[in-house]
């Protein structure tokens, strides 16, 4: 797959912090019959969610979780009881939730057609990257609006400018209101603020490395811009993002520009069937890199995927790039 390819799906598709879908058409049946038989506390409950308004009677029961980080987040909040399906793993889930995870019907080895989706049976989908929703797929939010289905997209893919903690603590703030649980969310966000702010003290007086993200690519590289929340987890490990202006989440950029650059480490996302060791590879043996500072001093370190987007691992993630990027602040 090009690079530009990986860019337009990542694009359709992108320790933890921070609510979904009205139906256009109305609440789904199965709430307004939860609303009849009795007031639930907290709600009714409206939330604005990427452009779409949605008000629930009543948490929801049949989740779906489109993306790894999505689902993540909902077994964070301990929801894996409400959660009937799962999709697409970037790479491995947490340890921690592998239990909890494996109780739940695995629907599509990546995103499930319309008809397995909806042969779940969902009251709720959630979707980490905007190609949960593809319309071609009729997976669109207005469309399992219509049959009953609301639904939450990540705000990573819907905020204006930089996304950071702030929208972390949006995500699971909102998640866990919507399900009822917004005490687990208090707790979550709690946690992941004090593990973030950990290792920013503990790096504020270093010097900040020049950091090159390489996602993939071969003729372009496909690398985080800055308004991911990849680029603010490099800039709270303690270290600068090289393309800190480019004005997306991701998105491709020349060779020439990398080495114009002169970044001093490089940052390898760990994910998919190309190894960390082959991404190496590819950049030691280009001799038109050869001069740059992190490939002339063999500098890398290494995230999954999974931990550089918005979702529980963010925490993690600022941990282990901390540690990596100033290991004598460990």
């Amino acid at each position: 797959m090009s690079s530009y390819a990986r860019a337009l799906l990542r694009a359709l598709l992108p320790v933890p912090l921070l609510i979904p879908l009205a139906a256009c058409g109305g609440v789904p049946a199965a709430q307004d019959a939860k609303a009849g038989a009795g007031a639930v506390p907290g709600f009714p409950y409206t939330v604005t969610n990427c452009g779409v308004t949605s008000t629930y009677q009543a948490p929801p029961q049949r989740a779906v979780a489109m993306n790894q980080h999505a689902t993540e987040i909902l077994l964070a909040l301990g929801l894996e009881g409400k959660t009937v399906g799962t999709a697409y793993l970037d790479d491995s889930v947490l340890p921690a939730y592998r239990p909890a995870y494996d109780k739940i019907k695995v629907l599509a080895k990546e995103y499930p057609a319309k008809e397995i989706l909806l042969g779940a049976n969902p009251d709720f989908v959630y979707g980490g990257y905007s190609s949960a929703f593809d319309k071609a797929q009729g997976r669109d939010r207005e469309g399992l609006a219509k049959s009953g289905i609301n639904s939450r997209l990540s705000v990573e893919y819907c905020t204006q400018g930089k996304v950071g903690l702030d929208q972390l603590r949006t995500e699971i703030t909102e998640v866990a209101r919507t399900f009822g649980v917004p005490e687990r969310g208090e707790r979550l966000i709690a946690e992941e603020q004090r593990r973030v702010g950990a290792v920013s003290a503990r790096v504020k007086d270093k010097a900040r490395p020049a950091v090159f993200v390489y996602d993939s690519g071969e003729a372009s590289a496909f690398t985080s811009g800055g308004n991911g929340i990849g680029n603010e987890i490099v800039s709270l490990a303690g270290g600068t993002n090289v393309f800190a202006d480019l004005d997306d989440t991701f998105g491709d950029v020349s060779w020439e520009k990398v080495i114009e650059r002169k970044p001093e480490v490089v940052l390898i996302y760990d994910y998919g069937g190309t190894t960390v060791e082959a991404k190496k590879q590819r950049l030691l043996n280009d001799p038109a890199l050869a001069q740059v500072p992190a490939i002339k001093n063999r500098r890398f370190v290494v995230l999954p995927l999974s931990s550089a987007v918005l979702g529980v691992r963010v925490a993690d993630a600022v941990e282990s790039l901390g540690g990596q990027l100033h290991p004598d602040a460990a």
